[in-house]
């Protein structure tokens, strides 16, 4: 299991590289959509990513609430802690 340390070092890592952010602008309180300037497409794109790094299947819906870094982090250990 991951911490939510480890899930933010991770989600950190997958903004700087899919949508070449500096790494010191992704905080846990940073807004995808007006900070980091992530639109819907792109959200879908960071969605697969997430998919691909842990092996878990990530439902779209799992992410209508999600606002900043750190909904996301929260929804990723949601997926993580599920029993499969």
């Amino acid at each position: 299991m991951q911490t939510r340390d480890d899930i933010f070092a991770l989600l950190r890592d997958a903004l700087v590289e899919l949508f070449e952010l500096d790494a010191e602008q992704v905080t846990l309180e940073a807004n995808l959509y007006e900070d980091l300037e992530i639109d819907s497409i792109d959200a879908i794109d960071l969605i697969d990513h997430l998919k691909q790094l842990t092996g878990k299947k990530i439902a779209a819906e799992q992410f209508k609430a999600v606002r900043t870094v750190g909904d996301v982090v929260e929804a990723i250990t949601s997926v993580i802690n599920q029993a499969d």
